[in-house]
């Protein structure tokens, strides 16, 4: 016979192993949810149709529908095709995913060098890669500078020192 003891112990183990199953599906379920919103996003806004973007991306209907509802969730490989369809990069949907992690400035120029026509994907990421560069060391000497003037006593002489 059990003891009381591990019976509770037993039962706890249960519940927080399937609360920990419901939070990774719900999860999982959030990110679905927001990569379909943005491929359906990206859709309108290029004037594509779901039957033709499921066609240029080599998929059925039926599944372009599912993802963008957030009812399945793609592979990078199906990302990639759908990044195709979009003339956008698939690295825009593997972050919308949750397979990359974003990139650090400004949003709306990183759309802007993303939705540029005139530049090849190549070209856009060694931009987005300069760019990010800038970006990270503009932050570095900001919070150097920042930590430099709060450490060192303002050199500006004042009326009471001169």
């Amino acid at each position: 016979m059990q003891n009381p003891g591990e019976f509770v112990r037993e039962q706890v183990s249960s519940v927080r192993d399937r609360v920990d199953r419901v939070a990774g599906s719900v999860a999982d379920t959030a990110a679905r949810s927001q990569v379909g919103d943005f491929i359906r996003e990206q859709r309108a806004a290029a004037k594509v149709s779901l039957r033709e973007l499921a066609r240029t991306a080599g998929v059925s209907n039926p599944y372009l529908s599912q993802v963008e509802r957030g009812l399945r969730k793609p592979s990078a490989e199906i990302l990639s095709a759908i990044a195709r369809g979009l003339s956008i990069s698939a690295e825009t949907l593997y972050e919308q995913a949750g397979i990359l992690d974003r990139r650090t400035g400004t949003a709306d120029t990183v759309a802007a060098i993303r939705a540029d026509a005139a530049l090849s994907e190549r070209h856009k990421a060694v931009l987005l890669e300069l760019y990010e560069t800038y970006v990270r060391e503009h932050v570095a000497q900001a919070a150097a500078a920042a930590a430099t003037d709060t450490e060192t006593p303002d050199p500006t002489p004042t009326k009471e020192s001169a």
